[in-house]
């Protein structure tokens, strides 16, 4: 049998031979999708065919070949769903194509794919191109962050509804530039001038290379640490008045001094000292900066003090422990600083608390997996399971609104649940959050207690797994992947509290600013919090979690999907194997897969009547309407598997190319005829 090319599969290298058969996408850096051009022998459920880019001889099982649409238009589509064939070869291939155009925004339903260009590109940005998009109707343009602005803003201001933005992707992927575009194009919108003068939209702008600077850091995929060093000393002392902004160089150079501090074993047992004569400089600057006692700072980060019935105890601390509390007070300042930052700038730009509605961005961590995945990584991934279920069900919802909306016959389409992962993570009772709440109330838990505790309450539990090589290390399946995550500093990651001898300290500081960023714990607070419920990291971030949830589901939510092309960071460089595990762990191609697992593209009558007419000519010569003409041809070829709405027709993915077959068929016999006349 012989037919053009009409096929896409995957191949997998195997020493020297190049096998075509069923390959896992679990492991994606083995696999990549490849084309056909010319089928040449079907044997049983096997195909033989050359592959045009290798001109090699493979072999395929035909449950492993896609259908490929050979009058694609040559750009591509700017909305997948009018791929003629939507499955994860096509989707590729139709970025691909996009992005070589510098055409970085797709459409897939309404999740926008934006493929980080690594260049600049100010024209895509620049006021002429806000101007452009304002108010202008959604498709007229071409596709941008704009627009999706734009409907979340007209939505919000003509119906009276809340609406969010979700933009996610992994590090590097350029979720930071997306979200800041949003924000300057919203205020660009809504902006109105405040007392001084300055628009919503200037003041924005100004604050977030600040947040910017403090937020952001150097990962493992994305060097983001120019931020920090580009213009954040005159920006702050911009946003802030003078004797502000020393104050804010102080605590930020004291916890810049403080890591270059390090221990040594004491002649005590268990206890430490300052290693040598450069960790004594940098405690004597950080005590001169924060303006405390560089004694009580000493002690403060050697000691505790425990209080019994009887005495007051102190208790020495060995150098391991040590540098946990020299970490601790880091991130204490740390994080009092950003938070006093935020309020401020909040403060500053101010909110109509008499708003009835709002529109929300949320610039989201990606699922993340490491060498080394800790307590961070843990809640990061929670925190995306949370979301990719608030992203299934609003897409299984709209695949619903659509066949209800053209009045079609449908049923169940089943999609992938991840309750069970998230019950494992955050159930009230056993979950691991609450075990670990659990064990952080005993002084003498470990992290091989925990772990055991764990172990013992979910053996069989199919999303928990055990490596085989260590006592403290679990695996969890996540939707994106296993994760394997190190416990060994979960318990004190997860403890919620500032160490009372830095907040005794801090609240002691000769600084007006720093001493307000730690006041004096009331002694009634202090006795009542004694006898209150244990107060962690892991469970407020559960709670602000749930209030996340329940502020996104009552607003209509927008997705954007950001997409780095390479590893190198560089432009026009387009990965694919990459690019496939990103669409994975964003929802894209379970998006896909639930559209397929209903009928995964739909055209207007009149399109498939110009595509297909060919197969039953007497249909479009007379003036038949237009669902009477299209009934002609599925009498005339004799298929099933279509279902007409309203407006629009629906097929199956499996009937739309044998229609696709035929007509490229009766298309090449009669070239051939031409040719012979």
């Amino acid at each position: 049998m012989q037919t053009s090319g009409l096929w896409s599969c995957k191949r997998l290298d195997c020493g020297h031979a190049s096998v075509w058969t069923v390959v896992s996408w679990t492991s994606p850096r083995h696999s990549a999708w490849s084309s056909s051009r010319r089928m040449v022998e079907v044997r049983n459920t096997e195909l033989v065919y050359f592959v045009c880019h290798w001109w090699r001889q493979v072999v395929a099982k035909l449950l492993n070949l896609y259908p490929k649409d050979m009058e694609a238009p040559p750009a591509g589509v700017d909305d997948m769903t009018k791929l003629s064939y939507l499955h994860e070869p096509g989707v590729l291939q139709n970025l691909r194509t996009r992005y070589e155009l510098n055409e970085i925004c797709t459409y897939t339903g309404n999740i926008l794919i934006a493929i980080n260009p690594f260049q600049r590109l100010p024209h895509l940005y620049d006021s002429h191109m806000m101007q452009q998009y304002k108010g202008a109707p959604f498709g007229e343009l071409s596709l941008h962050v704009f627009a999706i602005a734009d409907v979340a803003y007209r939505a919000m201001i003509n119906d009276g509804k809340s609406n969010s933005i979700l933009v996610s992707g992994e590090s590097g992927a350029g979720k930071t530039e997306t979200t800041k575009m949003l924000m300057r194009y919203l205020a660009f919108l809504g902006g109105r001038s405040s007392t001084e003068g300055r628009t919503v939209e200037q003041q924005v702008l100004e604050s977030n290379p600040v947040l910017e600077a403090f937020g952001n850091a150097k990962t493992v995929r994305n060097n983001n640490s120019s931020c920090v060093n580009t213009g954040l000393l005159a920006v702050i002392l911009t946003a802030f008045r003078k004797f502000r902004s020393e104050a804010i160089f102080r605590v930020f150079a004291s916890i810049l001094h403080l890591g270059n501090i390090d221990f040594a074993k004491g002649k005590e047992i268990d206890s430490s000292v300052l290693k040598d004569d450069k960790s004594k400089f940098h405690l004597k600057t950080v005590s001169e900066l924060l303006m405390c006692d560089s004694k009580a700072l000493e002690d403060a980060l050697l000691k505790r003090v425990m209080i019994t019935p009887e005495q007051i105890i102190k208790r020495s601390l060995d150098p391991l422990n040590a540098a946990v509390s020299r970490d601790g007070l880091a991130k204490t300042l740390y994080s009092q600083l950003f938070d006093w930052l935020v309020d401020k700038i909040n403060v500053s730009i101010g909110q109509d608390p008499n708003s009835k509605s709002l529109i929300g961005v949320l610039d989201i961590y990606g699922f993340e997996s490491f060498k080394h995945n800790i307590f961070e990584q843990f809640s990061i991934n929670f925190m995306n399971e949370k979301l990719r279920q608030h992203f299934n069900q609003h897409v299984f919802k709209m695949e619903q609104e659509e066949y209800t909306k053209e009045e079609i016959k449908w049923s169940y389409i089943e999609f992938v649940d991840n309750q069970d992962v998230l019950d494992l993570i955050e159930k009230k009772t056993g979950g691991i959050i609450a075990l670990l709440d659990e064990a952080c109330m005993f002084l003498k838990s470990t992290p091989e207690t925990f772990m055991s505790m764990l172990y013992q309450i979910y053996k069989s539990h199919k999303r928990l797994l055990k490596p085989k090589l260590s006592r403290t290390d679990f695996i969890i399946s996540h939707y994106a992947g296993e994760v394997l995550y190190q416990s060994d500093q979960f318990l004190d990651k997860n403890k919620d509290y500032v160490v009372p001898e830095h907040q005794d300290l801090l609240s002691a500081s000769k600084c007006p600013f720093v001493a307000g960023l730690f006041p004096p714990v009331p002694e009634e607070t202090t006795k009542s919090s004694k006898s209150s419920k244990f107060s962690s990291i892991g469970s407020r971030f559960k709670l602000q979690l749930q209030q996340l949830m329940e502020t996104l589901n009552s607003t209509e939510p927008h997705y954007i999907r950001c997409v780095k092309p390479n590893n190198l960071l560089k432009p026009a460089i387009f990965e694919n194997v990459g690019i496939m595990q990103q669409l994975r762990c964003g929802g894209v191609l379970e998006a896909i897969r639930i559209s397929c697992a209903g009928y995964p593209t739909c055209r207007a009558f009149f399109e498939f009547i110009n595509r297909f007419g060919l197969l039953a000519p007497e249909a479009i010569e007379g003036s038949y309407d237009e669902k009477v003409a299209w009934k002609m041809i599925l009498e005339k070829v004799g298929l099933q598997g279509f279902q007409m709405g309203k407006t629009k027709v629906f097929p199956r993915a499996g009937p739309m190319a044998e229609l696709d077959a035929r007509r490229v068929v009766l298309s090449n016999a009669a070239k051939a005829i031409q040719r012979r006349i």
